[in-house]
């Protein structure tokens, strides 16, 4: 986790904030997930990376406002499931799956320009990820465990795990003859 936020984050920052802050201009895209703004079981590792990432993102920009650069700007894109097969397998509750289908990649990237473009500091695709956030941050956690249990959020990683290993195991096998 630590080495995917240096890399992706610090290193980056490192090499064109300097420069940005020269000319007191510029725009930090970070692209994190909604694993980033709220958890699920099998992958941790992953959602603390995003995590991460976001609080990365969010100290960077008190920074930069805390020094009146207001002429640097800073967008957050935090997609839900993007249909690129890194998650391959992953299932929400199926009466929810026409609502919260994978995401296409075009739409994404539509979505995250538009938010630049505007200067918009934050994106959440789809939309309804801002009522999640929203519902995490003022519920209980007992109904918190609830809600991702309704929604089939608290296992919507199990299938993408056991494809994995099934995946893993089979590539053993092949690696044994």
């Amino acid at each position: 986790m630590w080495y995917a936020t240096e890399t992706n984050c610090s290193a980056t920052t490192k090499a064109f904030l300097p420069k940005m802050l020269e000319m007191n201009h510029g725009h930090i895209v970070t692209v994190a997930s909604s694993l980033g703004l709220f958890s699920t079981a099998g992958v941790e590792d992953y959602c603390a990376s995003k995590f991460g990432a976001i609080g990365f993102h969010e100290s960077l920009s008190h920074e930069l406002k805390a020094s009146e650069k207001d002429g640097i700007k800073m967008t957050l894109v935090c997609p839900y499931l993007v249909d690129t097969g890194m998650f391959r397998g992953c299932r929400i509750r199926k009466e929810f799956e026409p609502f919260l289908p994978p995401l296409k990649p075009e739409y994404c990237v539509k979505e995250a320009m538009r938010a630049i473009l505007t200067d918009q500091p934050m994106i959440c695709t789809p939309r309804v990820m801002y009522t999640v956030t929203l519902m995490k941050s003022i519920m209980p956690w007992e109904a918190v465990v609830c809600m991702y249990r309704f929604l089939g959020a608290d296992k919507c990683m199990y299938p993408f795990i056991a494809e994995r290993k099934q995946a893993s195991n089979n590539n053993e096998t092949k690696n044994e003859i």
